[in-house]
Parts: structure tokens; sequence; C-alpha cells
């Protein structure tokens, strides 16, 4: 019974930075793994990043590591993906999604996570 809600997509010039959420709706009790994937047109899910509930442990990418960062605001049940130096390769429907189970973050397996949200639309034009 968990739904994730992504927001802060748009269209942002290359170099430009957005910063995407994933709300958590209803009760958290458990500790979740929580994740970003993307999905550009003609390519396959990849993984971005993902954190522990807690953001004692974060993984990023290798695409993206040094640009985009995963953190977390407890108090609003709320994970954020930080992204600034965005190319327009980094132009994909961005999906928040969550484990209820232990994973290991650094898989980046999308069958791990069990909770997905609609996405939100980033485009970078050049």
């Amino acid at each position: 019974q968990v739904q994730l809600v992504e927001s802060g997509g748009g269209l942002v010039q290359a170099g430009g930075s957005l910063r995407l959420s994933c709300q958590a709706s209803g009760r958290t009790f458990i500790t979740y793994t929580m994740g970003w994937f993307r999905q550009a047109p003609g390519k396959e899910r990849e993984f971005v990043a993902a954190t522990s509930w807690s953001g004692a442990q974060t993984y990023h990418a290798d695409s993206v590591k040094g640009r985009f960062t995963i953190f977390r605001d407890n108090a609003k049940n709320t994970r954020y993906l930080s992204m600034n130096s965005l190319k327009p390769e980094d132009t994909a429907v961005y999906y928040c999604a969550a484990a209820a189970r232990v994973v290991n973050i650094a898989d980046g397996r999308a069958d791990d996570y069990d909770y997905w949200g609609r996405g939100t639309q980033v485009t970078v034009s050049s």
C-alpha cells in the first residue's frame, strides 16, 4: 500500500539543474530502499541512484556520479534527486521506486523494487 509521487521535472538547458522529489503517501513504518531510475526514448530502464530510507547508504550510477545526488527529508517522507550539470543525454522519464525489503543498492536492479511512481519528464536542451 505504498504510493510514490514524483515531481520536479521540466525543461532545462544543458548545464542547468533540477531537483526531483519522490514523496511516499500513507504512513511509512519500515525502512525502504528508495531508488531512482530513468528511461529515455528507445532505451531500456536505467538505474540512476538509490538510498536506504535512513539515507545512511547511497549509491550513484557511474553515468551520474558527481552530478546527481540522492538525499532525504525524513520529516516529509520524501527523497530527492538533485541534478546538476545536466546534459542532453540525461533527457528521460525519471521514476521513483521503493523496495520493501533489504536489497543491495549497488546492484541497480529494477526487479528488486516493489513500488513505482508514474514518472516525471526531464528534458535537457542543448
